[in-house]
């Protein structure tokens, strides 16, 4: 009889053990990162900050139908009104403020969402110029050279496991007119 309480109360304990680990959103193995390009904006020459489009404005609303089911405690934008109009359905329907970052720093914000929030999903918004950076500073591999002009339909997932290797990148198009 003795022998049998022990093996109960070891599963017990086992169970209890396993279940405290993985309700555990610290314990997190993969950090997730979305990245996509801020939408269609004014092609009006020589504007310094240009709005969206009202194209712009509707693949915004797209990304926020994309993502707003998904587990994100955090949003990066550029501080351009096409990164933050990009973004704002989604920071919106998730109540979370965006965290503005400078385009010209890259490397800092690989790090920032290494250190910060490993094991988590976040959500980046850049432009044609700094998304496949943000990529190699995520030490992924790129999945060509180069974002034209008129191509803003792309959203990558960047998968980086915890414990360190080698992280991945998925490319998929969204909203009105993807690919």
């Amino acid at each position: 009889m003795r022998t049998i309480l022990l093996l109960f109360f070891s599963l017990l304990l086992l169970a209890g053990c396993g279940g405290t680990h993985s309700a555990n959103p610290g314990m997190a193995s993969v950090t997730t990162v979305y990245i996509v390009r801020h939408a269609e904006k004014d092609p009006t020459p020589n504007l310094p900050d240009p709005a969206l489009t009202p194209a712009g404005e509707q693949r915004a609303v797209d990304l926020r139908e994309l993502l707003e089911h998904r587990p994100i405690t955090a949003i990066f934008t550029t501080d351009t009104r096409r990164t933050r109009g990009t973004v704002a359905p989604l920071a919106t329907a998730l109540r979370l403020p965006p965290i503005v970052y400078s385009a010209r720093n890259q490397r800092g914000l690989a790090e920032q969402i290494r250190q910060e929030y490993a094991g988590k999903t976040v959500v980046v918004v850049g432009h044609s110029n700094t998304l496949l950076p943000l990529l190699d500073e995520l030490q992924v591999t790129r999945p060509f050279q180069e974002i034209a002009d008129n191509e803003y339909d792309y959203l990558f997932e960047v998968k980086l496991p915890r414990a360190g290797g080698p992280g991945t990148v998925a490319v998929r198009h969204y909203g009105a007119g993807a690919k």
